[in-house]
C-alpha cells in the first residue's frame, strides 16, 4: 500500500486572491488609515493625507488589462479574450457595454504537466490532493493529463466542495483495488470567517483491511498571525479528538494528512503532534529525500523537514503507531518546487521559471508492508 499527499495549488486555474502579492504591515496600516479618513468629515488636512496615501498605495497604477472583455456591437453582446482577436457572440441582447473581472487566473500548462510528473513519479494507490479547484478539473487532470506521463488512471476520484469558496478543495483518488467505503465531514472550526472541514474516509484495501484517513487543511492568515494561531490550535484540538475517538472504537490503521500551515515546532499543532501518539513520517528511519546542494546539505533550518531538506514544513503525513511500524519506505518529492535563491535542490529540467513549477509544496509519501 502506498499513500501520498500533495498540495498542488490548483490544477488548471487559481483564484485571483490567492496569487496577489502579499503586502507588508505598512501597506496594511495605510489601507486602514485610508478607509478611516474616507468616513471622517472633510478637511484640508484629511484631503492632503488622502492624496498622500493614494500615492503610497499606487492608486495611479491600477491594473487595466482584464482577462476577458465584454463589448456590445449592434445591440449584441460579444466576449473577447485578452490575447485573442476573435470576438465571440453571446446571442443575447443587451444595452450594457463594459468589462467583467474574471475571478480566476489560468495556470501555465507546463506547471500542470509538472504536477502530473510528481504524481506519476510517486505513483500511489491512495492519493490526497489539497487545493483542487473543482471536480471537473480533477476528472480532466486524471483522465487527460496523468496518462501523458505513464501514470495509470485512478479508478475513483472524490471531491467534496468546502464552504470557503476559493477553489481550495481536498480530493481523494484511489486505484489498484482500493475502494472507498464511507465519508464523514467534520466541521473543525465554525468561527464564521474560517470555517474548515475535516474529511474522514474509510478505505478498504484489496486484502480487506480497513484504513481510516483524515484529510485536513488548516487555517492560515499572514496578516493576523495571532488569530491564525488561535484558529489553527482549535482545529488541531478537534482533529486530535476525532483521532482519539477512532482509537477508542478499536481502529488501528489511521492516517492524518494535509496542509497544516505551520512548522512542527509551532505550539498551534501541539494537540496533534505532542498530545497524541501520532508519528510524523519524516521521523521514520526510512524517510528519504534528495539533500540540498552545496553547504545547505549539512544545514538544519528551523522548521525544515530535516537536516539538508531546508524547506519549511507545512504538509504532513501522520500515522498511528500500528501503521508507523509497518512503513517499508517513505520520502518526499520536491522536484516540482522552484527554489528561491538558497537553498537549492534538483528539479525537473523542464522547469524554466517559477510559473512553471508544479507547486510550492512537495509531495509526501509512504509505502507499507
Amino acid at each position: 500500500m502506498k499513500i501520498a499527499t500533495f498540495n498542488v495549488q490548483n490544477l488548471f486555474h487559481r483564484d485571483r486572491s490567492l496569487i496577489q502579492k502579499t503586502t507588508g504591515k505598512c501597506v496594511s496600516d495605510w489601507i486602514v488609515e485610508f478607509d478611516t479618513l474616507l468616513i471622517k468629515e472633510k478637511s484640508a488636512s484629511n484631503i492632503t493625507r488622502l492624496k498622500e496615501l493614494s500615492f503610497l498605495l499606487d492608486f495611479d497604477k491600477t491594473y487595466q488589462n482584464p482577462y476577458v472583455v465584454m463589448r456590445k456591437k449592434a445591440g449584441e453582446l460579444y466576449l473577447k479574450g485578452m490575447n485573442c482577436s476573435k470576438e465571440l457572440k453571446s446571442g443575447e441582447l443587451t444595452d450594457w457595454n463594459g468589462w467583467i473581472k474574471v475571478q480566476t487566473v489560468p495556470i501555465d500548462p507546463e506547471a500542470t504537466n509538472h504536477k502530473a510528473m510528481v504524481i506519476s513519479e510517486i505513483d500511489p494507490d491512495i492519493l490526497v490532493l489539497q487545493e483542487v479547484e473543482d471536480k471537473q478539473s480533477l476528472d480532466e487532470f486524471n483522465n487527460s493529463i496523468l496518462p501523458k506521463f505513464n501514470c495509470a488512471l485512478f479508478s475513483e476520484s472524490i471531491l467534496i466542495p468546502s464552504s470557503e469558496g476559493k477553489g481550495r478543495e481536498q480530493a481523494l483518488l484511489l486505484k489498484n483495488g482500493y475502494q472507498l467505503e464511507s465519508i464523514k465531514i467534520h466541521t473543525i472550526d465554525d468561527s464564521g470567517s474560517a470555517t474548515q472541514e475535516l474529511l474522514e474516509y474509510e478505505i478498504q484495501s484489496p486484502k480487506g483491511q480497513s484504513i481510516h484517513l483524515l484529510a485536513a487543511y488548516f487555517y492560515e492568515n499572514k496578516f493576523d498571525k495571532e488569530k491564525a494561531f488561535e484558529i489553527r490550535k482549535n482545529q488541531a484540538y478537534q482533529v486530535s479528538g476525532i483521532y482519539k475517538m477512532l482509537q477508542m472504537q478499536g481502529r488501528k490503521n489511521i492516517v492524518i494528512v494535509g496542509t497544516l500551515n505551520a512548522p512542527s515546532y509551532c505550539n498551534s499543532l501541539a494537540p496533534l503532534l505532542q498530545e497524541t501518539d501520532l508519528k510524523d513520517i519524516t521521523k521514520n528511519k526510512t524517510f528519504d529525500v534528495d539533500f540540498d546542494e552545496g553547504k545547505d546539505a549539512t544545514y538544519f533550518r528551523l522548521g525544515a523537514y530535516r537536516m539538508g531538506v531546508n524547506i519549511k514544513q507545512k504538509d504532513y503525513l501522520l500515522l498511528s503507531p500500528a501503521l508507523f511500524t509497518k512503513v517499508k519506505s517513505s520520502g518526499l518529492n520536491r522536484k516540482g518546487v522552484w527554489p528561491e535563491k538558497r537553498p537549492n535542490w534538483g528539479i525537473y529540467s523542464t522547469i524554466q521559471n517559477k510559473n512553471q513549477a508544479a507547486s510550492g509544496h512537495p509531495g509526501v509519501w509512504a509505502i507499507f508492508f
